[in-house]
């Protein structure tokens, strides 16, 4: 992006977009290319990915005009009626763009938004997308740490400030909790990340897709790959040696326990081998959005082998009320956090 592009997109943004000195001015930085409508205008909003869809989802659900992930039934079923309908439409962004930009024009969005990872690659897809289209694009940086801010911010530009402020309070003591759980002089447990139907792809130490890992007081042991996300053999994992196994696919985890080889690793041997939720957007990842905020407790419960709150599923009941705009009946969310 030439330094002229970059003037008019920050000429574009209302005021105050730069918060804190300058590493959090680098985090905190929204990226927008066009000129944003004013906030009582935008009333269709494209998600360019998962992790925005979430944003929006969350924010101003009657804005967003459909996902741009499939989701299952069983995923649709835990969100509101009038959202669960809303038909998959392909992404933008992530890994590959799946929606040609002629069916994006003829949805007449208002807005297209997206959240991730603010890079070189990103700004350049983001800017080439405006081009191509008109439409004004925003590009707001994803990390689960700043997810106060995000919603806050976010919430203001599609003009509703004041669900934004009350969920950056939410997120923000969550957050707060996951802060808390970690306790001062105690290393942090090695975790190996499980992704795919073979468990062999995982996440990186440091990367987006292991922020909550770290927030909930542990590390990825995947040290020394390219990229985020990474495959791996099996060799590797052993020599790794987690002390924790986490996974969000189900039949990894069904077929884990019965392997003889993933049987040998001493965390599955041991029982630390563990189904994270994922309905109806996951509590590790997947996407690396807002949603992660729900299974922090959890996370750092499995971790660290302390209790969770006297009524667990109240508590994600609450989150889901809060968040999602919809809470499910009881009987949904035991069965969510009994793996079924």
């Amino acid at each position: 992006m030439n330094r002229r592009t970059f003037l008019a997109a920050l000429a574009a943004l209302p005021a105050a977009r730069l918060l804190g000195g300058s590493a959090a001015a680098t985090a905190r930085e929204m990226r927008v290319f066009g000129t944003l409508p004013r906030p009582d205008r935008v009333r269709r909003v494209f998600a360019a990915g998962p992790p925005a869809a979430v944003l929006a989802h969350v924010l101003s659900p009657e804005r967003l005009i459909g996902w741009p992930m499939p989701l299952p039934p069983e995923a649709r079923a835990l969100l509101a009626p009038a959202v669960r309908e809303r038909p998959f439409l392909g992404r933008l962004s992530g890994r590959g763009s799946t929606i040609p930009l002629e069916k994006l024009l003829a949805l007449e969005p208002d807005l297209i938004l997206d959240t991730g990872t603010v890079d070189a690659t990103y700004l350049s897809a983001a800017e080439n997308v405006h081009e191509r289209t008109g439409i004004p694009y925003l590009l707001v940086p994803g990390r689960l740490s700043d997810s106060p801010w995000q919603l806050s911010e976010t919430g203001r530009l599609l003009g509703v400030p004041e669900r934004g402020a009350h969920l950056a309070r939410e997120a923000e003591r969550f957050l707060a909790e996951a802060r808390g759980s970690r306790r001062d002089g105690v290393r942090a447990p090695g975790v190996y990340v499980a992704r795919g139907a073979d468990g062999l792809e995982t996440v990186k130490e440091g990367s987006l897709n292991a922020e909550s890992l770290a927030l909930a007081g542990g590390r990825s042991v995947a040290t020394g790959l390219g990229g985020g996300v990474a495959r791996v053999s099996f060799e590797q994992v052993a020599a790794w040696a987690p002390e924790v196994v986490l996974t969000q696919d189900a039949g990894f985890f069904a077929s884990a326990r019965r392997d003889d080889r993933w049987r040998r690793l001493p965390a599955v041997r041991a029982g630390r081998l563990h189904l994270v939720p994922s309905l109806p957007f996951g509590w590790l990842d997947g996407p690396p959005g807002v949603n992660r905020l729900v299974g922090l407790p959890w996370l750092a419960s499995r971790l660290h082998g302390t209790p969770l709150g006297k009524d667990e599923v109240e508590r994600v009941r609450a989150f889901h009320a809060a968040f999602y705009g919809f809470a499910p009946e009881r009987t949904a969310l035991e069965r969510l956090l009994a793996g079924a």
